[in-house]
Formats: structure tokens, C-alpha cells, sequence
């Protein structure tokens, strides 16, 4: 949360607590005690301003930011800024409309194009109304039914990249998918302590679902599989979370450069894309009520790699069987 300083006007956002109106966010006008925006009291009122103060509240006051602006926007910028002092001299109670068109202006004036600035909240609720219309709308005795419950067939393991939702891209429908998305697709050993977020979605699938298959699906140009073939792992890490999470591939690295050590880096990291792929469903095999899934055949394990770049699937699958038992 942060405030932004217009001459002598602060322009602050209140917090949901503070406010009892059904909008998040609103702001309110107050004289500012900071710095102005102005360089001395005997500037212009149409000078353009040279600089915004953004305060966060629990942090140290963030640099001065200069609004970029193209040729052109000069005087639209300094019109709107003289238009804006004018409504607040006149009428102070519309001081929270003048700070939410300061900050339109200036996120058009830093679009690229000079064009509308991108609305997450916008984008959020036109995404909505989409799916509530074509889908929701359209199918009222799915929705009906899921609102008792969910027995998907699926489980499937993908990696967290905006490019590849395995919802999209095998049109799985509501209900019909439990979904566990991480960094590079990766499925960790059996661990109480150290991986229970991903345990307990395996347990809750297989034992409270009754899954019939868990599906671990790599995908092409992988940043996470790029990390593990890049990362030493030696001495400190470079990172809070990611190298020790994708540690979890280092079997995939080992067999990928012991086969596949003089082909070029690209080649190395699609090798190891789909070989962690087989390490994730290794892994799954140190999960008690997976192994015994497997032994009662209620349970099957697949591997699947996506490759966005050239648009294919390949789907593979791992069988298991127990040696016959020997007495002595």
C-alpha cells in the first residue's frame, strides 16, 4: 500500500479494515507532510510535474520515479495534471476520483504503445463472465452434480508454466482432473516432513478419491529441468527454494549426462525433461497406498511430455509385477 504525493495533496489507499464500503480499496485526500512534487512553492501550477513519491507503508520510502513520456504526451499529461489541481481546489470530496485518474494516466503513459494500461482486476472479471456464460450457464446438471462432490479418474502432475495447463491442453472438464502443479513437474519421495504439501495431495487422491491413474506430464523448454541441468549444487545456493526443490530431477541430470553428455546443452534439457518425468513416477513407488494401488491393480502409473513448440503428446506407461515368493 503506498501513497502518492501530488503538490501539496497525499493521496492515500485505505485498507478493507478501514473501510466499510463493499470496494476493497478506496482512497482518501489529506494535506501531505512529505516532500512535494513541486521543486519550490513559486513554480508554475502548469509546470510539468518531474516526479512522483511512492511510500510504501511498512517499508523504506522507494526511489523517486520519473514518468516516462513520449513526444507527444506532454501536454495531454500536463493538461490532465492541471485539470486534476482544478478539481481538487474546487470540490476536495472528489479527491479519491482524481488520485484513481492519476494513476490511469500514468500507466498509460508507461504502456509501450501509449495505449491502455492492463487491468488485472478488468481482466479477472471479463474472464468470469466468460466462463459463467459459455460454460457455467450452459451446463447447469454438471455444476449441480459437482456441488455433491468430485470422483475425478485422474491425477495428474504438471508443471506450474502458464504455457502448458493440462486442463487445456487435454481438455479436461470439471471434476474430471485433481491437479497438483509445481516447478518442473516434479513428484518428491515419500517424505512426513519435508514434501507434505505434495504427499498429502497424493494420499487425499488416492485414498479418498479412489484415482485410477496418476499422470506425471514434462513439458518442452522447461525452466525448472533448465535449472537442475545448470545448478553445480555445489557450495551455497544461489537460490531460497528452487535448487533444493529441483534436486529432486538430480537422477535425471545423472543418466541424461552419462548418455548424453556430448550433445549441446538445448538437447541435454529435453533429454532430462522426459527422464524426470521417469524419476516423478519412481518416486511415487515409495508411497505406501501407491504401491499398493499398483499390487491390487486399482492403480496406474503414465508419463506424458508436451511439446508446445511443435504441438505433439507422447503418453507412455511403466508396469510393475512382483517377483513370485520363495521358501526356504
Amino acid at each position: 500500500m503506498s501513497s502518492i504525493t501530488i503538490n501539496n495533496w497525499c493521496f492515500t489507499p485505505v485498507s478493507p479494515a478501514q473501510s466499510s464500503s463493499s470496494v476493497a480499496t478506496k482512497l482518501h485526500l489529506r494535506p501531505s507532510v512529505s516532500a512535494r512534487l513541486s521543486s519550490s512553492s513559486s513554480s508554475s501550477s502548469n509546470s510539468l510535474p518531474s516526479l512522483i513519491r511512492n511510500e510504501p507503508v511498512f517499508a523504506a520510502p522507494a526511489p523517486l520515479i520519473t514518468p516516462i513520456l513520449g513526444e507527444d504526451m506532454g501536454t495531454e499529461y500536463e493538461e490532465a495534471i492541471a485539470g486534476l489541481k482544478k478539481l481538487i481546489s474546487e470540490k476536495g470530496e472528489l479527491g479519491p476520483v482524481a488520485a484513481a485518474k492519476v494513476d490511469q494516466i500514468t500507466a498509460e503513459l508507461k504502456t509501450p504503445d501509449g495505449g491502455k494500461a492492463f487491468d488485472p482486476v478488468e481482466r479477472l472479471k471479463t474472464g468470469f463472465i466468460k466462463f459463467k456464460k459459455e460454460k457455467y450457464e450452459t451446463n447447469p446438471a454438471l455444476y449441480e452434480e459437482l456441488s455433491k462432490g468430485q470422483s475425478p479418474k485422474f491425477m495428474v502432475f504438471a508443471c506450474s508454466d502458464s504455457r502448458v495447463c493440462p486442463s487445456h491442453v487435454l481438455d479436461f472438464q470439471p471434476g474430471e482432473a485433481f491437479v497438483v502443479r509445481n516447478v518442473a513437474n516434479m513428484v518428491p519421495p515419500f517424505d512426513k516432513v519435508k514434501h507434505t504439501g505434495v504427499g498429502s495431495a497424493v494420499e487425499y487422491a488416492v485414498l479418498h478419491l479412489k484415482v485410477s491413474n496418476i499422470v506425471v506430464i514434462g513439458h518442452s523448454a522447461c525452466g525448472g529441468i533448465k535449472g537442475l541441468m545448470s545448478f553445480t549444487f555445489e557450495g551455497p545456493n544461489s537460490t531460497d527454494f528452487i535448487e533444493d526443490w529441483v534436486k529432486i530431477g538430480l537422477p535425471a541430470k545423472s543418466k541424461v549426462l552419462a548418455e548424453h553428455g556430448s550433445k549441446p546443452f538445448g538437447d541435454q534439457c529435453t533429454c532430462c525433461e522426459k527422464e524426470a518425468v521417469n524419476v516423478s513416477l519412481s518416486n511415487l513407488l515409495t508411497y505406501p497406498f501407491v504401491r499398493d494401488g499398483l499390487v491390487n491393480k486399482t492403480l496406474a502409473l503414465k508419463g506424458g511430455y508436451y511439446d508446445f513448440v511443435n504441438g505433439s503428446f507422447e503418453l507412455w506407461g511403466l508396469d510393475f509385477s512382483l517377483s513370485p515368493p520363495t521358501s526356504v
